[in-house]
């Protein structure tokens, strides 16, 4: 529907140049020679070159221009300057649209260049996610801040490794090109080290090392760490600075497991503090696994309320991981009202029955 819906506002568009140049043709006839509309035929190449080709640009320019000599002859303006300063109007007006066209023909080529590299590079940093390990199945939902970004600053990864299937869900501090660069490192270590260090310390071990090297001090990420066996009832969870996963169990009942100790974001460990240590919750059959980034608590409606994520819970009641998340994401964009200040991913482990 979006798809018809822009095709529509496209044609209304590419006729509007010559709805607008009838108009003034009839209002000059109406007017009569006195009325000094005629200048007003150059509207036609104006909008034209706003939104055309400079083809269709110069064309609608020669029917102008054929347009505004007929009505010069009828009006008997060619006997003075009128006539021929409104040819030279649209002429120029005709010319200037042509070149503007031109222009943003050239723009819009460089920009679809830089789309595809941006979705180039989304391939690569955030590719998709295994639907199904095992009895698990996953979704994942990725909203950027900037409606003509692909990617930002959040980042996520499941890995099926020997130790189990390892999920990261991180939040780069900052955005741009710096927090994509941070967000790239990031998951490359966690996708190596997820298949070689036994457990989720060791592993966040890694990740801080890589963020605090490459990052120098300017950058930390938030991150939780999952680790789920299939045919164990039990998901592991290390946190690092981050909102507490959400345990939507099989009874409808919620679970926001908290970790022992806080510990500092990945990139800070040098700062002191806690160390992070895991914990464990229990995830069985039936329940589901929500790991976001504060892009989705922290969504506000039009009264400064946070998004009540716990009380919405009951959006996940779906069978199918993917409509599951899919409805959550329509209603954190409502209570938004559509606008987002902040990067917003969300995944979604479920356990079948």
């Amino acid at each position: 529907m979006v798809t018809g819906k822009r095709g529509d506002g496209g044609a209304v568009l590419s006729w509007l140049p010559i709805a607008v140049m009838a108009v003034v043709a009839g209002t000059d006839l109406a007017a009569g020679p006195e009325g000094g509309f005629l200048p007003l035929v150059s509207l036609g190449p104006a909008f034209a070159g706003l939104i055309g080709t400079w083809r269709r640009t110069a064309l609608i320019g020669g029917v102008a221009l054929l347009l505004c000599a007929g009505l010069g002859v009828y009006d008997g303006l060619f006997d003075t300057r009128r006539g021929w300063t409104a040819m030279a109007s649209v002429a120029g007006v005709t010319l200037a649209g042509a070149l503007a066209a031109g222009s943003r023909m050239r723009r819009e080529a460089e920009l679809a260049g830089v789309r595809s590299v941006a979705e180039a590079a989304q391939s690569v940093l955030l590719r998709p996610v295994p639907r199904q390990v095992g009895e698990l199945r996953a979704a994942v939902s990725y909203t950027s801040a900037v409606a003509e970004s692909r990617i930002g600053g959040d980042l996520y990864e499941v890995v099926a490794s020997p130790y189990g299937v390892r999920v990261i869900v991180g939040d780069v501090q900052g955005k741009g090109l710096a927090a994509v660069a941070t967000a790239a490192s990031v998951l490359g270590v966690f996708r190596e080290a997820a298949h070689d260090e036994p457990d989720l310390t060791a592993l966040a071990a890694r990740l801080e090392r890589t963020v605090a090297r490459e990052a120098d001090g300017e950058k930390f990420v938030t991150a939780v760490l999952a680790e789920i066996h299939t045919g164990e009832q039990v998901a592991v969870l290390l946190n690092c600075g981050h909102p507490p996963p959400m345990i939507v169990r099989a009874d409808g009942s919620t679970d926001l497991p908290h970790p022992p100790a806080y510990a500092l974001p990945l990139g800070l460990g040098m700062h002191g503090g806690e160390p992070p240590r895991i914990h464990r919750s229990r995830f069985a059959p039936g329940d589901q696994l929500l790991l976001y980034t504060d892009g989705v608590t922290e969504a506000r409606d039009a009264e400064g309320v946070f998004y009540p994520l716990r009380e919405r819970a009951g959006l996940l009641g779906e069978a199918d991981a993917g409509q599951a998340l899919a409805a959550l994401r329509e209603d954190v964009t409502r209570h938004a009202d559509g606008s987002s200040h902040d990067d917003a991913a969300m995944l979604l482990r479920y356990r079948r029955r």
